[in-house]
């Protein structure tokens, strides 16, 4: 505890972990995936965006590791989240900020840029589409370009609904997850310990058994028609091996009035880490040509 810590009480009791990195009177909040991840996974970004006068905030949501875990499967709905995120930002005095989710967060984003756009500075949407059914179109297709006895292996274990088995997962991880999640072998520190970490609640309840089958409770999630009402400069950022599609994050750009797109070239899903100076760069960017009032 450095003195940058600070627990949120929540307003129904709960407390929430974040973390200030760096001074500047530019400031990012930073919103994990998962759901149910933690934000350790992030802690690359301190090696980049301080340096380039961001001031960083990272923050475990409700249920994460560093913050309260309760054991209450009614929480785990995208409008809860949205609203913590809300309480999060007031109670750390962050007004004319910038807000970056990636994953999840940035369906949290999202969310938070449709239902609280006073304030925001900058969005970052990273590495996630706007419509869980056109994710889920995707991944399969992702799934469909493998040999076609790792298909059927895998569907076996899912007929059965055995997900947690020790073969079944080893599947995931050998000819998915090492393609599409993260490129780098082996997996860096902080990855591995987001997964360990991971509230297998929360995520079951809102994602489902793992990232190529969904079915928990935002499965018919889709904000492509609503892009149009986020007017605060926004950057999409993914990677041509992400599990998102590349096409759908440009369309993204497209549909809303003050965006870009970028596509890191040699990254996946955690391009943050496996193609670490197109992503930052992009960020960087992204965030002067806003404060220089050129975007």
């Amino acid at each position: 505890m450095d003195g940058r810590t600070k627990i949120v009480t929540l307003s129904s009791g709960h407390h929430v972990w974040t973390r200030r990195v760096g001074t500047s009177s530019v400031r990012m909040l930073l919103l994990h995936g998962g759901p149910g991840a933690s934000h350790e996974y992030f802690e690359i970004f301190e090696e980049y965006l301080p340096k380039a006068g961001i001031e960083l905030y990272f923050y475990d949501q409700l249920g994460s590791y560093f913050s309260d875990q309760p054991d209450d499967p009614s929480l785990w709905t995208v409008d809860r989240f949205r609203e913590e995120v809300d309480e999060v930002r007031r109670a750390l005095g962050l007004d004319d900020f910038y807000l970056l989710g990636q994953s999840w967060g940035g369906m949290l984003a999202l969310e938070y840029a449709l239902h609280h756009p006073d304030g925001l500075k900058g969005l970052i949407i990273s590495n996630m589409t706007a419509s869980i059914p056109a994710y889920v179109r995707y991944i399969q297709s992702l799934r469909q370009e493998l040999p076609k006895e790792i298909q059927e292996q895998l569907q076996a274990y899912e007929v059965r609904g055995d997900y947690a088995s020790e073969a079944y997962q080893e599947l995931l991880i050998e000819h998915l997850y090492k393609k599409h999640l993260c490129r780098l072998e082996p997996w860096p520190d902080a990855v591995v310990r987001t997964f360990a970490h991971m509230n297998q609640q929360v995520y079951n309840t809102m994602q489902g058994p793992n990232e190529f089958v969904v079915t928990g409770n935002f499965k018919d999630w889709d904000r492509f028609a609503d892009l149009g009402r986020i007017h605060v400069p926004t950057l999409v950022i993914g990677a041509r091996y992400d599990t998102m599609d590349p096409a759908d994050l440009e369309e993204m750009a497209r549909r809303m009035p003050r965006a870009r797109a970028t596509i890191c070239p040699k990254g996946s899903h955690m391009s943050m880490w496996d193609d670490q100076d197109a992503y930052f760069t992009a960020i960087e960017r992204f965030v002067r040509d806003v404060e220089a009032g050129v975007f």
